[in-house]
């Protein structure tokens, strides 16, 4: 019933408006022709390429049809109206429910701003007078344009008239009185010029509405393509998780061991003043350092026994193993680097490309003195732990020929100062420090928000 009553409603408003439209028309609003067929094409056409955002639909149809009720009549703004809405429910296939609402509010508020122009006689008012007419009767349809439209869903679908003003109305209200201002100065320029100087502000108001589109769709293209990109990032850190957590299954041992070379060689990182990215980096990559040892044969990753050459020439193929293999992730180019030269040595005689100390990155310098102190002291190495003494001992040792020697004392003083380590026979720090779930949620929040 209550459907039936509102179609009822609005056809008898679009047929009376036609009615008042026929009695109310002059052959002297039509005229002069030129300005009736170039609002009716800015109309049609800027409607076609509207802004389009997600809270709403900006177009500059809306001040063709004001400049129509202020220059021409009610007539003429009715009609370029229908034209515009009804070109735009073909292009957009509207339903007819929508149609008919539309057609009835587009018949109707350039009606009433056409006769309401024409009352106020404002092609005989002043300048200042006319500024403030044209502003007041674009305010004055633009509030009656969303009532014509929100009344029916108001009717249908119960939504109180406060909440569709707070949130339909009130957003729009920045950009409507912008619109309000131009199309003030537009009136005002063909009152003052002429027709040639309406066709040029007109032609330039088009003209940026489609540049303010074109850099809308741009913006969105690069969010969206930000997206993926986040997307992408947080699947490559998953795929590292899992590589990291099967390599766990299969070498619980070494996989520790690279959770304690990310905590140490970031706290060096972080005693040397690195930055919170250059911090992070280090970490990745010595949590990563030994990936390249997931495609040793067990008989060497798992072997209680010394190895003969021919191991060792397959072990020191692993920092290029590691690095090809995370190279091939996006974006972690760097961490290959890392992991590439982390044993290298400051004396050229370390593998795989016999860098020298200026060579080799600084980051790897960290990873190497982290891997060297780990697998002295943990529980679970490859032989019997020494003591934190020892260990740094034997770092001071090696330092200036198989490790940087600023980089150990500062190592040393971070084991002094804090008693940092790492806990290798449980698994809460080798969870700690992995920590992917919240590396992959840091990818994934941005794209949420």
């Amino acid at each position: 019933m209550g459907r039936r009553t509102l179609v009822a409603a609005q056809t008898l408003l679009f047929a009376t408006s036609l009615a008042i439209v026929a009695l109310s028309s002059r052959a002297s609003d039509w005229h002069p022709v030129e300005i009736v067929v170039l609002l009716a094409a800015l109309a049609v056409a800027s409607d076609a390429t509207a802004i389009v955002t997600a809270s709403m639909r900006l177009t500059g149809s809306f001040i063709a049809l004001v400049l129509a009720m202020v220059l021409l009549g009610p007539a003429p703004a009715v009609a370029i109206g229908l034209l515009t809405i009804g070109v735009d429910a073909v292009r957009m296939r509207t339903p007819w429910s929508s149609v008919l609402t539309n057609v009835a509010a587009y018949a109707t508020f350039p009606l009433a701003g056409g006769l309401a122009a024409r009352a106020l006689d404002l092609g005989a008012a002043d300048d200042v007078l006319f500024a403030f007419g044209v502003a007041g009767l674009y305010a004055g349809v633009n509030v009656f344009n969303f009532l014509l439209i929100a009344v029916p869903h108001i009717w249908t679908d119960g939504v109180p008239l406060r909440r569709a003003v707070r949130t339909i109305l009130v957003p729009l209200a920045p950009s409507e009185a912008l619109a309000g201002a131009l199309t003030v100065i537009t009136a005002a320029t063909y009152q003052t010029v002429g027709l040639p100087a309406l066709v040029a502000v007109l032609v330039a108001l088009f003209l940026f509405q489609i540049l303010t589109r074109e850099l809308l769709i741009s913006q969105e293209r690069a969010e969206q393509l930000q997206a993926r990109s986040t997307q992408l990032a947080s699947l490559q850190v998953g795929v590292l998780a899992a590589l990291v957590q099967t390599l766990s299954l299969r070498d619980r041992m070494t996989a520790r061991h690279s959770a304690a070379v990310a905590r140490y060689a970031r706290a060096i990182a972080e005693e040397i003043g690195c930055d919170a990215a250059e911090q992070e980096l280090v970490h990745t990559a010595g949590l990563l350092h030994d990936i390249g040892k997931f495609a040793f044969p067990d008989r060497i990753l798992l072997a209680n026994r010394k190895l003969d050459e021919d191991d060792w020439k397959i072990v020191r193929t692993h920092p290029y193993q590691g690095a090809r293999l995370v190279r091939r992730i996006n974006g972690y180019g760097p961490v290959a680097e890392i992991i590439l030269a982390h044993h290298e040595r400051i004396d050229g005689r370390g593998y795989p490309r016999g860098l020298t100390d200026e060579q080799i990155p600084l980051l790897s310098k960290m990873i190497s003195i982290a891997d060297t102190y780990d697998v002295m002291t943990a529980r679970d190495s490859y032989r019997d732990p020494v003591t934190q003494a020892e260990a740094i001992a034997e770092l001071r040792r090696v330092s200036g020929a198989q490790l940087d020697a600023k980089l150990v004392e500062a190592f040393v003083r971070i084991v002094e100062r804090s008693g940092l380590q790492f806990q290798h026979t449980t698994d809460a720090d080798f969870e700690r420090e992995l920590d992917f779930d919240a590396r992959v949620r840091g990818y994934a929040l941005p794209q949420a928000a």
